[in-house]
């Protein structure tokens, strides 16, 4: 008798808990339905997100007998997002910007340590699971003039204008297959990608200037067209509590010209999270383009910032 009364007990028990799973679970599939509706119908369709970022660094030395040079550097970024979603059809923009000075104590001129504008755009239909009809655009350049440093006969530095805004200026633009599993998971391949590289003609009409050839354009040129196959990625997870690494990478192959030879552009940033108003970050790029520099590009930035924050 106590063993069927036992065993009466465990099935109900049983049944209690397998009916509590259900219902968790389908109160979790209603709430993420729920979240879904009201994230494809918020504010029309609309929302945006942004966080303004500034990084510091400095050094200061009075009487310190191992040497020092007091220095000071500063970065400010803009990492701004833009997304328009209703049914299945979504448009998402992200613009990125960025400016830092480095300024030594001895040094004859205040340096560039970050300069760089970028915009992505890319418009979606889905089409079934995770995949979409996509057309995506991609805009770069820079804000201000870049140099050259050298030393001359004296040991004196000196410095040679080397870039500008829109020299270079790069726009890539076609259609493709978007692939989205979250907002931390997406893949676009654009088989067929146009691309323009802009150039001041200042750089390629003097005579000796840059050999005449600058950023694969041709002397006298201001303008070079390419098409290929463009293939981006983008990757964002958590390495532990408070630290979030997201990657970015865009490959692409000319038709054109040496298909073989890929241009690779990889960006990785860091943050680790001290608090809602400070954190560490760790900003990393590396590019690889024949038309600008036989060899890899590589840019750290790394420093204590303070961010703010605003979305709707």
């Amino acid at each position: 008798m106590k063993k069927i009364i036992l065993l009466g007990l465990l099935l109900g028990l049983s049944t209690k808990i397998y009916a509590q799973t259900a219902a968790e679970k389908e109160l979790i599939k209603k709430t993420e339905e729920a979240a879904k509706i009201i994230d494809d119908t918020i504010k029309g369709g609309w929302k945006y997100q942004g966080k303004v970022t500034f990084l510091f660094n400095q050094a200061n030395f009075n009487n310190w007998v191992a040497g020092g040079e007091n220095s000071f550097s500063g970065n400010l970024g803009l990492d701004y997002k833009i997304d328009y979603k209703k049914d299945k059809f979504s448009w998402e923009n992200r613009i990125l910007a960025s400016y830092g000075v480095l300024q030594t104590q001895n040094a004859s001129f205040e340096k560039k340590t970050d300069d760089q504008i970028e915009i992505n755009s890319i418009v979606a239909q889905r089409t079934n699971g995770y995949w979409y009809y996509s057309f995506l655009a991609n805009f770069r350049t820079q804000f201000t003039k870049g140099y050259v440093y050298s030393k001359d006969v004296n040991g004196a530095e000196i410095r040679q204008e080397n870039t500008n805004f829109m020299s270079p200026g790069y726009l890539l633009f076609g259609p493709g297959m978007y692939w989205k599993k979250n907002e931390n998971l997406k893949l676009n391949f654009a088989p067929l990608t146009s691309k323009f590289t802009f150039v001041d003609s200042f750089y390629t009409s003097i005579p000796g200037y840059l050999n005449n050839s600058y950023f694969g354009v041709d002397a006298n040129k201001s303008v070079l067209y390419q098409l290929g196959f463009n293939a981006t990625a983008y990757y964002k997870f958590n390495i532990m509590e408070n630290v979030s690494a997201e990657n970015l990478l865009n490959l692409y192959s000319n038709y054109l010209e040496k298909p073989q030879n890929i241009d690779i552009n990889y960006t990785l940033n860091i943050v680790m999270k001290i608090n809602k108003v400070l954190s560490a970050n760790l900003n990393f790029q590396a590019i690889y383009d024949d038309d600008a520099f036989a060899g890899f590009q590589t840019k750290e930035v790394f420093g204590v910032g303070v961010n703010y924050s605003f979305f709707n």
